[in-house]
């Protein structure tokens, strides 16, 4: 799947419209916290397109504020990298960087992915917004989500998201991400019909996940533990991931 095609089907409105190239420099002052992510932004970053600004005014759908969070608008970006940049770091790099919630189409020749997150206001700071949560990113690929790409892609069209507010317009997008992170290891895609059964399903897939990554760190130490003991210790504990792995998938 082409980025242009994912833009397309979101089907988002034409008064929503920006189109707009955004300078890295923009990146760089407010999301580049380090030197190494200084130097991924600059290296690894070829484009940066402002796609849509969704606002009451553009999609029909009221804002969300309260007093921790602001959703007055959403923007949907593109974000062309080069070849062997670390997508999920610039994905993170550009929601701290971008005041408001932003949809983030990111792909080069090989890949696309999108990422979303959600902020607050900071609570030190006047002002300023900061990520409420962990960012969601998943990568689509043609071949392994062949099964439910299609149906993948007519959920994340803007007419198929919660239009109570800016802030559940948003959330249906994660969702949507989530149900794509489920369907590969459920093998099957589908939506879920409650917010409660959505979060339960996001923690699910995060469990699954942590576990996962924490299996192959083991692993790699176990092929180089030489001490019998250390061996059997670290068997348990794989023994113990393993379930958590199978506990999370029956959550999805």
């Amino acid at each position: 799947m082409r980025a242009d095609e994912l833009i397309a089907a979101l089907d988002l409105p034409a008064p929503a419209r920006v189109d707009k190239r955004i300078p890295k420099k923009l990146l760089l002052e407010n999301g580049a916290p380090t030197a190494a992510d200084r130097r991924l932004i600059t290296e690894g970053i070829d484009s940066v397109v402002w796609v849509a600004a969704l606002k009451p005014t553009t999609v029909g759908i009221p804002a969300f504020v309260d007093e921790i969070r602001e959703y007055l608008e959403i923007a949907v970006m593109s974000m062309t990298v080069r070849n062997a940049a670390k997508p999920a770091r610039l994905a993170n790099l550009v929601h701290r960087a971008i005041p408001y919630p932003v949809l983030l189409i990111l792909h080069d020749e090989r890949q696309v992915g999108l990422s979303a997150a959600h902020k607050r206001r900071s609570l030190g700071e006047a002002g300023k917004m900061v990520l409420d949560d962990d960012d969601v990113w998943v990568s689509v690929d043609d071949t392994a989500d062949a099964a439910w790409l299609s149906a993948f892609q007519n959920a994340m069209a803007l007419s198929r998201q919660p239009r109570t507010s800016m802030r559940t317009l948003y959330q249906g997008w994660i969702d949507t991400l989530v149900a794509l992170v489920a369907a590969r290891l459920t093998g099957t895609f589908s939506m879920l019909a409650s917010a409660p059964e959505a979060e339960a399903r996001r923690a699910a897939t995060s469990e699954y996940e942590r576990a996962e990554a924490e299996i192959g760190r083991l692993r790699k130490i176990a092929a180089r533990e030489t001490q019998v003991s250390r061996q059997v210790e670290l068997n348990q504990q794989l023994g113990r991931l393993r379930a958590t792995l199978s506990e999370a998938r029956t959550k999805l």
